[in-house]
């Protein structure tokens, strides 16, 4: 899993698939090394924990999904992409983009800019894409492009080559944007989600970046997704202890690599080319393997799972879905 199934005991934040995170990928657009592509997925389209499908419904109209940007490294957001979407009607669903600059950005709310209104949610195998100057947007479903052999990690990672995430789907909300708005230098993304609450503002009930980390070594799940990357720093104790125990380092070392871990951001400069987990992260990036060679000190280095075949070589970039949605129905 990557950040899947972040909820207590394998479930979903608060119960609620929508509200699950599960990748955050960026990378400069191909043929257009000038723009730069987000793209945020959330809500399986299976659960593991209870197993089976989740709901047809792609968004939570009551939550707030974020995409957080820190310019100058200091782990708290210069830059957010705030997305609202409507409630179903008439078998469709909208949104509304707003983009927030400054010391707001770091806080909590459902204010800025905004960028789309109205734009339309896919709920079938067609792309529906909204443009509005030099930015375009895509929100729905669509195939999940995460790929990891999820029984084997769980039998003690002895992996076949099972790719449990082959004919699953996620919800994608992705955005195509000049670089320059990114800022001018290397920039630090996460994302996650938020509900209301009873005296108006917004919880923070998920977040993340960096894949499998949160699912496999937080022990403090409620903390840990509640948290912010400013504050991370507390949690190199819990994964330090989680390293020494299942990759036999050193204390030392263990503190060493769990620092490398944290704050859980992603880091990206537009000027260079993606690969994770060094800068940003492609579609087609084995970030499990680079996980797991990392989790059991090098004693393991592959699931045997390689990248889906089924990406796009345009806008929106992650393949369109298997599950029989059209016009919101199954």
């Amino acid at each position: 899993m990557s950040h899947h199934y972040s909820g207590p005991d394998f479930g979903f934040p608060q119960g609620d698939a929508r509200l699950d995170f599960t990748d955050l990928y960026a990378f400069p657009k191909p043929g257009d090394a000038g723009k730069s592509i987000l793209i945020m997925n959330v809500h399986p389209s299976a659960g593991e924990n209870p197993p089976g499908p989740t709901t047809i419904e792609p968004f939570a109209p009551e939550a707030l999904y974020e995409l957080k940007i820190d310019t100058n490294g200091d782990a708290i957001a210069d830059i957010a992409y705030r997305v609202r979407f409507s409630a179903i009607e008439n078998c469709a669903q909208t949104a509304i983009v707003r983009r927030i600059h400054g010391p707001e950005a770091g806080g909590t709310g459902d204010g800025g800019q905004m960028i789309f209104d109205r734009a339309s949610v896919s709920t079938g195998r067609e792309a529906r894409i909204t443009e509005a100057g030099d930015t375009r947007f895509f929100a729905g479903w669509r195939s999940d492009p995460f790929f990891c052999d999820v029984e084997g990690a769980k039998n003690n990672f002895q992996f076949t080559g099972d790719d449990f995430f082959a004919d699953k789907d996620v919800c994608s909300i992705v955005l195509e944007m000049p670089n320059s708005a990114l800022g001018t230098r290397e920039v630090r993304l996460w994302a996650r989600t938020l509900v209301p609450d009873d005296g108006g503002g917004w919880i923070q009930v998920e977040r993340g970046a960096r894949p499998a980390q949160a699912v496999i070594l937080v022990e403090e799940k409620d903390a840990y997704l509640a948290g912010e990357p400013a504050h991370d720093a507390r949690f190199v104790p819990a994964f330090a202890h989680a390293l020494e125990h299942t990759g036999g380092y050193t204390p030392t070392e263990a503190r060493r690599v769990a620092g490398t871990l944290l704050p859980d951001v992603l880091s990206y400069d537009p000027r260079r080319p993606a690969s994770f987990p060094d800068n940003g992260r492609t579609l087609t990036d084995d970030a499990f393997d680079v996980f797991i060679r990392i989790l059991t000190n090098g004693e393991v280095t592959e699931d045997k799972v390689g990248a889906h075949g089924d990406l796009l070589i345009d806008f929106p970039y992650v393949g369109p879905p298997h599950r029989g949605v059209s016009n919101g129905r199954a």
